[in-house]
């Protein structure tokens, strides 16, 4: 809607005003560029996409609550599932549209048109592959989101002010498709120092590509339709190299300094807020299992070595239960869009199905993510923790889908898109009903009101054509 707005007014301001040169000068404004870069463009897109998928602002990202990880206090509609009130779908649709998606497909039209003769094609080609690997991460989380979306209408608002919605399965085939073309092409050091997540480093740029492309292969493994993009995705994703440590996270790191500060900073240290406590979901797993990461995922405002989550979903005294760790608020505190933890169960994933490896290469794999996450927060002892009969991956209770579900839902603590989405996955652990509401587990975000008011013939087909707008449609992928 903003790119219609913008359009609007400037057609009134053509018409309501002279077409005299002598007046051109007049009407530039030095200090609002009309072309604005390209590196301006990807580095605010960048932040702005980042912000959103770690912020813990209930107007815009209750992410933390939908994985249980975190529960809240006074204010407890998010908890209990009511994304209406605050309008939370709308508000996340319009920043990942406006401010990530039109962004990103501004930069590369101002890449495209750079006349720079400094700007070698080489350097242009890369560029447009870093572009292409943040949209296509976008795309795919708006899909994994909302299901059918405006897609191949919804960067032309000139022509089609009210986009149609396509097909989820189909878009996620483009996606893969797209993103197999991107990733040969970044061959230098591209954005370079505008670059705010690897600095131009082209090795790191195609393994963050490719860990995306093996994390969107086994979303879409269980498809039948999508079998065989699945299964070249991901094998493509291997061979052409995943992450290997920690140091290729995609990885934004904050600052001190406002306005480059961790948003959860923001919303609960410099905002003064006491609203979330731990979820007793995620306490009472971690406790069960002895688990060494509590003292850094958590606070210990209870005592030395004691945790006690709040009921999730209730209204909960911020004073009786654990809090966030220093670490989490830490205005510092960078904020990951894929991680090597995160990568390495993904390989075991793939390894169990033999679309990668075979299943007696997933423990392996399934240790390096836990390995990881422990590293990740300087968490000790743990070999000890991988022996416990509960962890230990020949052991450990249920099956494959099982274990790789419950280690990969609490190595994803403090990225609630992914923690929420590995209970999607594996439909592991089991989670608890709000206290209040007792609705059950959204599965995927309503969309949003304007959407229903403004584009409702559009959005009344996508509705049909998922099974309904409701939060427990299953998104295509999301099969059992």
């Amino acid at each position: 809607m903003k790119k219609i707005i913008i359009t609007a007014l400037s057609i009134i301001t053509l018409i309501s005003c002279q077409s005299d040169d002598q007046y051109e000068d007049k009407n530039i404004d030095p200090k609002n560029p009309t072309e604005v870069s390209s590196e301006f463009l990807f580095n605010a897109a960048t932040k702005s996409l980042f912000d959103q998928m770690t912020s813990t602002n209930v107007n815009t990202n209750i992410f933390r609550m939908l994985g249980q990880h975190w529960t809240e206090t006074t204010y407890v509609d998010e908890a209990n599932y009511d994304f209406n009130t605050r309008n939370i779908p709308q508000n996340h649709w319009r920043e990942m549209y406006t401010d990530v998606l039109f962004d990103l497909a501004d930069a590369k039209t101002n890449n495209d048109n750079d006349t720079n003769p400094l700007l070698s094609a080489e350097t242009r080609k890369t560029k447009n592959a870093q572009i292409e690997i943040l949209s296509i991460y976008a795309w795919a989380q708006m899909v994994e989101t909302f299901g059918n979306i405006p897609y191949t209408q919804a960067m032309n608002p000139d022509q089609y002010v009210l986009p149609v919605y396509d097909d989820a399965a189909t878009i996620y085939g483009d996606l893969l498709a797209r993103l197999a073309v991107a990733i040969p092409n970044v061959t230098n050091s591209g954005f370079g120092s505008a670059d705010k997540i690897y600095s131009g480093d082209a090795a790191k740029w195609k393994k963050f590509g490719n860990s995306l492309m093996l994390r969107m292969g086994l979303r879409v493994a269980d498809v039948p339709a999508l079998a065989a993009k699945s299964t070249a995705a991901i094998q493509a994703a291997v061979a052409g190299g995943v992450f290997t440590s920690n140091a290729d996270n995609a990885a934004l790191a904050y600052s001190n300094a406002t306005p480059n500060t961790n948003p959860v900073w923001v919303d609960l240290v410099q905002s003064g807020r006491s609203d979330f406590v731990i979820a007793n979901t995620l306490v009472d797993k971690m406790n069960a299992l002895n688990d060494p990461r509590r003292p850094f995922y958590f606070d210990q405002n209870k005592g030395a070595g004691v945790y006690e989550g709040g009921p999730y979903g209730d209204n909960n005294a911020f004073s009786s239960y654990t809090h966030v760790s220093a670490r989490v608020i830490d205005p510092t505190n960078p904020a990951s869009l894929i991680d090597y933890s995160e990568v390495c169960f993904y390989l075991a994933d793939a390894a169990e199905r033999s679309i990668s490896g075979t299943p007696a290469l997933a423990p392996g794999f399934y240790n390096a993510g836990i390995t990881a996450s422990f590293d990740y927060w300087a968490a000790p002892n743990v070999a000890t923790y991988l022996l416990n009969p509960d962890v230990n991956y020949t052991t450990a209770p249920g099956t494959w889908k099982v274990k790789i579900g419950n280690q990969l839902w609490l190595a994803m603590y403090n990225r609630g898109y992914e923690a929420w989405t590995a209970w999607r996955t594996y439909d592991i652990p089991g989670f608890n009903l709000p206290a209040i509401s007792e609705d059950p587990v959204p599965t995927r975000y309503t969309y949003p009101i304007n959407e229903q008011n403004l584009n409702k013939v559009n959005y009344t087909a996508a509705a049909a054509a998922i099974g309904g707008d409701t939060q427990t449609t299953k998104v295509f992928w999301d099969k059992f």
